[in-house]
């Protein structure tokens, strides 16, 4: 299964595909999504999106397909939080990555079409100062010793414009995220694990990016605790970068609970 970006008239969306071999696919059309106490994910521009690879348990515990998504409300860009001042309040239910929840088809059921995506949970707001305009998804989510590993993107504001005047930077950070309980972050970096820093990531299309969205375990090597990361740089090329994931989780990663005020 794959999600990808579907642009219209209306804005982006989240699509999906299915395929057999990665080589022929069927579309299943959108992505669809109940309401949550008043907050529409169906109206709204979504991206970031990225499908667990096996079912996990909702809030009930029921097994089911998981997608982490990223719901761009009006006036939560990073082109508009920009503009606001350091010390803003961040909106907690609309400047969040999103985990929402689609009950798997049963065998014999029809296989083309998903359910409505619904037990929906706030995961992830802006925390810490290298993402304090944005947030969002990036790498699926990989099972490690330590829980679901995802690199997620996050947006700030530069000291100074880059030379084209562009003031954005966007760099990655990790989370881990609980086996039993994928709701839960056990770990989330205080700083960046990768940042713009090489002319490719510095210059380009859109200056001062690196975007991850690709993982690769390295079982090949013998090495289960490797991982390849592949990234945009700028834009404009694709990078890797290695990944070693430590022995024990480090300390100081930030909580970010769900009743966390910012």
């Amino acid at each position: 299964m794959m999600t990808y970006t579907a642009l219209s008239p209306q804005g982006p969306r989240i699509a999906l595909a299915l395929s057999e071999d990665l080589f022929h696919w069927k579309r299943l059309g959108l992505a669809t999504f109940d309401p949550y106490y008043g907050i529409d994910f169906v109206h709204v521009d979504d991206k970031d999106a990225s499908l667990f690879p096996v079912a996990v348990p909702n809030h009930a515990g029921k097994m089911q397909l998981a997608m982490l998504h990223r719901p761009l409300f009006p006036d939560t860009r990073p082109e508009e939080t920009a503009c606001k001042a350091e010390s803003r309040v961040v909106d907690l239910d609309h400047e969040s990555i999103w985990i929402s929840y689609c009950p798997m088809a049963l065998e014999g059921g029809e296989q083309n079409r998903l359910g409505l995506f619904n037990s929906h949970h706030r995961l992830a707001t802006p925390v810490s100062p290298w993402e304090r305009l944005k947030i969002g998804g990036g790498t699926p989510p990989v099972l490690t010793r330590h829980g679901w590993l995802i690199l997620y993107h996050g947006v700030s504001k530069m000291a100074e414009p880059s030379n084209d005047g562009r003031e954005l930077c966007y760099s990655a950070g990790v989370m881990v995220l609980s086996k039993e309980h994928p709701r839960v972050i056990l770990y989330r970096s205080a700083q960046p694990v990768l940042t713009p820093s090489l002319p490719q990531e510095c210059h380009g299309t859109i200056a001062n990016v690196v975007f991850p969205t690709g993982i690769d375990r390295r079982d090949d090597l013998g090495l289960p605790d490797r991982f390849d990361v592949y990234y945009g740089m700028a834009d404009d090329r694709i990078g890797v970068a290695r990944l070693d994931v430590p022995e024990f989780l480090p300390s100081g990663g930030v909580a970010d609970p769900p009743e966390a005020k910012v």
